[in-house]
């Protein structure tokens, strides 16, 4: 579980990315979060992470606070950044076990983990190669592989689906169903809005750094009162904000 509590986070002393927002993403859910370019989806999810310290609030993971246990919360997570270039000189499988190491995933318990997520986003012929020759969609494999090593029980994700082929989508998506059935949290930003209506339990909207809707995609047909797409209702909340 992951828990927001009037959260604010402003950048050069008048930019305010993130206003007071209050946020609970329950175990054994797919939780969308969504906004326009800007709206501070990944600002939010920074501070989720440790990665930015937000000016005000509280936020908790599992129950454990972000700023007094930042370790132990951090423990908790399997993250995917919105970018994924990092540690480029890297072979992949040195990135693997670099972050098996971080998390203290025995030898043991690592080596069936990455055989099956490699096979299964088609990386066996190029974990011996450096992540600097890797295409967008290649990397962006390699980090989703990397965040799951530890069995994070709070796994989130900031526009996981960029730059991925059709096959590796459809594992993604299959993955993250499998981990919020088995009553883990999924929590993911994302552009694509048929994704979100086809596999969100919930989902979030955000705008101007303001929480404009929580809740099922249901609850939000019947506060508008109509029966439409989620790109179209998601269009007229952020276009009458």
């Amino acid at each position: 579980m992951i828990e927001l509590i009037g959260v604010s986070k402003t950048y050069g002393g008048t930019v305010k990315a993130v206003d007071n927002i209050d946020l609970t993403i329950p175990d054994g859910e797919i939780f969308g979060f969504l906004g326009p370019n800007g709206a501070g989806k990944t600002t939010t999810i920074k501070m989720i992470t440790g990665i930015l310290n937000a000016d005000s609030g509280t936020i908790k993971v599992n129950g454990i606070d972000i700023k007094t246990g930042p370790i132990e919360a951090k423990r908790q997570i399997g993250f995917v950044p919105d970018s994924p270039n990092m540690f480029l000189r890297l072979k992949g499988i040195e990135y693997l076990r670099f972050m098996a190491d971080v998390y203290d995933v025995s030898p043991k318990d690592r080596a069936q983990v990455i055989d099956d997520l490699v096979k299964n986003f088609g990386m066996e012929d190029v974990l011996n190669d450096r992540i600097q020759s890797y295409s967008h969609g290649m990397r962006q494999k390699i980090v989703l592989i990397g965040s799951l090593l530890h069995d994070p029980s709070v796994w989130i994700l900031d526009e996981p689906m960029t730059g991925l082929d059709p096959r590796s989508s459809f594992f993604l998506k299959e993955m993250m169903r499998k981990r919020a059935d088995s009553g883990k949290t999924v929590f993911f930003s994302t552009h694509v809005l048929d994704v979100a209506e086809k596999i969100c339990d919930k989902v979030a909207i955000i705008n101007k750094g303001r929480i404009l809707f929580c809740g099922t995609l249901d609850e939000m047909r019947n506060s508008s009162k109509k029966d439409e797409t989620l790109e179209k209702l998601f269009l007229e909340l952020t276009e009458n904000e």
